[in-house]
């Protein structure tokens, strides 16, 4: 007998489940809150980067987009290389190596030596979190992954959206010239610690368990120019002209293609690095499109509010990062509701939470119009928090969904895949919303409220595009029953 989160005794550890698996969990959505929060963290800190370091726009733009150009190429292999070799080993491959580049960039002297850092980082953060899913369908079955989810999904939003507040918060302690650096250095004692509670409470996964084929390195690499090449020109976004994005995005999608047609031929004979007859599951199919879509607008909503507050109306770090806090305090709240339910109303709850981001994000465009000026925080307040509610039904609920057919022995890789829809989700939201929201501040001569109200416009349209997929496949879940 065991005892779960949420108190109630669990009969699982008679069936042979792991007594550990609960504790086990802790230390791995501590080590991806780590990772993602450093998709964000980063964003509120940048003009003290600027002025501590001396940095080029050139170099800030890197020190954000290198992080995830390397999280988005990495996630994949990794997702695969755990499969084989053991989840437990790549996860404290990957913690160290973060922790390390976590303290080479908190030492940075220049703006190279940092871009180089969070390269670095990113590659470690993408071999993480791909184990982070894969143990939960190691470790849990029915209800109990669903709650397992839906605290990943907790995760996943809190994270991303407490970014800003924590970067500010660090800045604000350290300092407007070196208080960047803690955003880095506070990874180094949470790595360390995840390290050794990870061998402390995570079994290695048995020899037996593990496929026995090999990497596909033709596979790989495949993937990794494909990925390369469709991410760099998204995340490098107004630093490119257009001309120069559309051959390397045109160019990336033909080698994506390349791959899949490599995969295909592979796959009659060995296991390659992604089991495309993952798609012919309309569940995991139109799971990865939803979180794809979703995250394209959920990712950028942050930034264009932390722009809009910073730079529009003067607030500082840590102000611009309290703006975000409700959108995260609803996050956590239906996160954890919503993988305990999920594996009774499936997707209609995704559904549910779609809607309600959508509408909220209207009422916040609504609220800035209304409430001009530095009471945008407060007018925002309330609609961001409902947004965040929403949010929270919709996050884990689909991954628990996305990945509930996938089988054990490949759970890394797919999660892998579906977390690498979700980084190229992120990089084509904030090019496109992002594209919006500078191309309106430049028209309007630094209107930045009219700015954030269009680009909303474009999240939430992000939005309805992933409702109208989850919608396709509730009906298509009716008629097939």
């Amino acid at each position: 007998m065991s005892t779960g989160p949420d108190g109630v005794t669990s009969t699982r550890d008679q069936e042979g489940a792991d007594p550990r698996r609960w504790k086990a969990l802790t230390v791995c959505l501590v080590a991806g809150f780590m990772t993602l929060l450093d998709v964000s963290i980063v964003n509120v800190a940048l003009p003290a980067i600027r002025t501590g370091l001396d940095a080029p726009q050139s170099s800030l733009q890197w020190v954000v987009s290198g992080y995830a150009l390397t999280f988005g190429l990495i996630l994949v292999p990794a997702g695969r290389f755990g499969d084989m070799y053991g989840r437990r080993n790549a996860f404290v491959f990957g913690v160290v190596l973060f922790t390390l580049a976590s303290a080479a960039a908190g030492v940075a002297g220049n703006p190279t030596l940092l871009v180089v850092a969070r390269l670095v980082q990113g590659l470690a953060g993408g071999v993480i979190n791909p184990q982070v899913s894969g143990l939960i369908q190691q470790l849990f079955r029915g209800a109990e992954r669903g709650r397992a989810f839906g605290m990943l999904g907790t995760v996943i939003g809190v994270s991303t959206a407490i970014g800003p507040l924590l970067g500010g918060m660090l800045i604000d302690l350290g300092g407007a010239v070196g208080g960047w650096r803690l955003v880095f250095y506070v990874n180094v004692p949470i790595g360390v610690l995840a390290v050794v509670l990870a061998y402390r409470y995570i079994r290695p996964t048995p020899k037996e368990a593990r496929p026995r084929e090999s990497m596909d390195p033709a596979g790989v690499l495949l993937l990794a120019a494909g990925v390369v090449l469709v991410l760099l020109p998204l995340v490098e976004g107004h630093e490119w002209e257009a001309s120069a994005r559309w051959p390397s995005l045109i160019g990336g999608f033909a080698v994506l293609a390349a791959f899949a047609a490599w995969e295909r031929r592979y796959g009659r004979h060995r296991q390659p690095v992604v089991d495309l007859s993952l798609f012919r599951r309309r569940s995991y199919a139109l799971g990865a499109l939803v979180g794809a879509l979703y995250f394209a607008g959920f990712t950028a909503i942050f930034f264009i509010l932390t722009l809009y507050l910073q730079n529009g109306l003067g607030y500082s770090a840590l102000e611009a990062g309290l703006a975000t806090t409700p959108f995260a305090a609803g996050s956590a709240v239906t996160s954890l509701f919503g993988g305990r339910i999920v594996t009774r109303l499936g997707r209609p709850l995704v559904v549910a939470g779609l809607v309600t981001v959508a509408v909220s994000l209207l009422v916040t465009a609504l609220a800035v119009e209304l409430v001009p000026g530095t009471h945008v925080a407060w007018a925002t307040a309330l609609p961001l928090l409902l947004a965040g509610l929403g949010s929270g039904l919709v996050i884990s609920p689909n991954q628990t969904l996305t990945l509930s057919e996938v089988p054990v022995a490949g759970a890394g890789s797919a999660g892998g895949v579906l977390q690498t829809g979700q980084r190229i989700g992120t990089a084509v939201g904030i090019a496109a919303i992002g594209s919006v929201f500078f191309a309106e501040v430049a028209s309007s001569h630094g209107d930045y409220a009219t700015a954030f109200r269009h680009s909303l416009l474009v999240t939430v349209a992000f939005v309805l595009v992933a409702l109208a997929v989850a919608v396709t496949d509730v009906i298509a879940s009716r008629r097939s029953g």
